[in-house]
């Protein structure tokens, strides 16, 4: 069934080193630490939540702290504008909705004031790189995937 995909590989060493490349500079941009401080301080409140709390709001905030390096991961690996807004869109959806959840905790009582804070601050400076990163996009390159967003 696949017999011909052997005759037509390209790949070789040299693709593996530029593979190997692009894939530390996008690990090692400061948006993407960044992404993966507030996954680990997230996960830590999570850890810390009684049952019935991690139940109702553990898996959201673990969910949106997941998806926000990984939504940077995509965006930063692509040229195409369109992509990289709906990746941006969906990483700011994310970052707000994992910042909100913070307050319903410190309603809560859940933890101290000073260990919510420690996410919200990181996600505030998350927030400050990601306007810069965001303004850096190129709208140049656009391919039309006939949804309509991000189109003049």
């Amino acid at each position: 069934m696949w017999e011909d995909d052997d005759e037509n590989d390209s790949w070789d060493g040299s693709d593996e080193e530029e593979f190997q490349k692009e894939k530390d500079r996008i690990n090692n941009h400061p948006l993407k630490i960044k992404g993966m401080e507030i996954y680990k301080l997230t996960n830590a409140l999570v850890g810390s939540l009684d049952e019935a709390r991690a139940e109702l709001y553990g898996s959201l905030m673990m969910e949106s702290a997941m998806i926000i390096s990984a939504k940077f991961s995509g965006a930063e690996g692509v040229n195409d504008y369109i992509l990289k807004m709906e990746n941006a869109t969906i990483i700011k959806i994310h970052a707000r909705s994992l910042h909100s959840m913070t307050y319903q905790l410190a309603l809560e009582g859940t933890h101290a004031e000073e260990h919510l804070q420690l996410l919200r601050d990181a996600i505030q400076e998350y927030k400050e790189m990601f306007v810069v990163w965001v303004k850096g996009f190129a709208s140049a390159e656009k391919y039309d995937d006939g949804w309509g967003l991000f189109i003049d």
